[in-house]
């Protein structure tokens, strides 16, 4: 090429280097290869996925992935039944998806007893530890990361919240699913007893039973027991209840606190937790790190830095409590 300077030599090749290039990407990439995530939801059903899914597939959107070109979602719900859970975590499995997102203990352990390979990602709102779904936080081990809400840890703050706001709080029914397994339920139960214990004020357990439970039958007992609040353990049939609660608490009169937002949502007075979808939106950094190739027991498993107070002034207005400007003061959401 005599004649031909360095500058107009470059020029010539540049087009093939970068062709080079790109092939060489292509190729290092599995043809048609597009990552699935599998999702399991307690309450959801195949035509309503809830607003966790959703905000799984925000977090997922902000990390720069498109749905349909390089991550789809394979989605199962079990409608608030606990039965049909170990069947679809197995159809998930059988599809070899590349990551389980599980919100659920029973689903946790069904998928950690069928596969040691497929990553689990949970957003769970028990102690994962205490419970036996990971040996440590910093250290989870196996195949299982993710979140825990800490909803537990939490029960004395919503007890003490209860007493600001209604006078001579004389008795708080602890309204929960009699049919979980008894060491979340129990457990649960427990964690407000003890803080009720401190606080002087009487609880009364409020057990109902699915998958239709009666519910309006609950809060008739509270009302016959002296009960002057509410409060709802969190599990998959009761969230699928919750417009159902939040109205029977106004319809009863009674002040309603629940652990999470969502329910203050549908009609409930207060909540005091973790904001339950930016948990959601977090997990999507747990997935994106997996399809990258980190092991989960390499991922710490996260607890929550800050916790919101979500206090509903409708609701209040409809029971004819008067909230405190102090507690208001306090809350990071009112509704009005």
């Amino acid at each position: 090429m005599n004649g031909v300077t360095l500058r107009e030599r470059i020029a010539l090749w540049l087009p093939a280097i970068v062709v080079l290039g790109t092939f060489a990407v292509v190729q290092a990439q599995p043809a048609g290869k597009i990552p699935r995530i599998g999702y399991l939801s307690g309450t959801g059903n195949p035509s309503d996925q809830g607003p966790y899914v959703a905000a799984l597939r925000q977090g997922l959107h902000d990390l720069g992935y498109i749905e349909g070109k390089n991550f789809v979602i394979e989605y199962r719900g079990a409608a608030g039944k606990l039965e049909p859970v170990p069947s679809l975590v197995a159809e998930l499995i059988q599809l070899n998806v590349d990551v389980l997102v599980l919100p659920i203990s029973s689903a946790i352990r069904a998928a950690k007893q069928a596969t040691k390979t497929i990553p689990i990602v949970m957003v769970i709102q028990v102690d994962p530890v205490a419970t036996g779904l990971i040996d440590s936080l910093a250290r989870p081990g196996g195949n299982v990361t993710g979140l825990t809400t800490l909803q537990r840890e939490l029960s004395g703050k919503r007890l003490e919240l209860l007493a600001e706001v209604v006078p001579r709080l004389s008795g708080v029914g602890i309204l929960r699913d009699a049919d979980e397994a008894v060491f979340v339920s129990a457990a649960g139960f427990k964690e407000y007893e003890a803080a009720a214990r401190a606080l002087k004020i009487p609880l009364q357990s409020l057990e109902v039973r699915g998958p239709d439970p009666d519910l309006e039958g609950a809060f008739q007992a509270a009302r016959k027991v002296n009960v002057r609040a509410v409060i709802t353990i969190s599990n998959s049939l009761l969230f699928r209840n919750s417009k159902r609660i939040a109205d029977l608490a106004i319809k009863n009169r009674l002040p309603s606190m629940f652990e999470g937002s969502t329910w203050v949502e549908t009609g409930g007075l207060m909540s005091y937790s973790a904001n339950d979808l930016s948990a959601y939106r977090r997990a999507a950094t747990f997935v994106d790190k997996i399809l990258k190739g980190t092991k989960p027991a390499d991922l710490p498993v996260e607890q929550p830095t800050k916790f919101d107070f979500v206090i509903n002034l409708k609701t209040a207005k409809q029971i004819g409590l008067a909230i405190p400007q102090w507690t208001l003061m306090k809350a990071d959401k009112v509704i009005k």
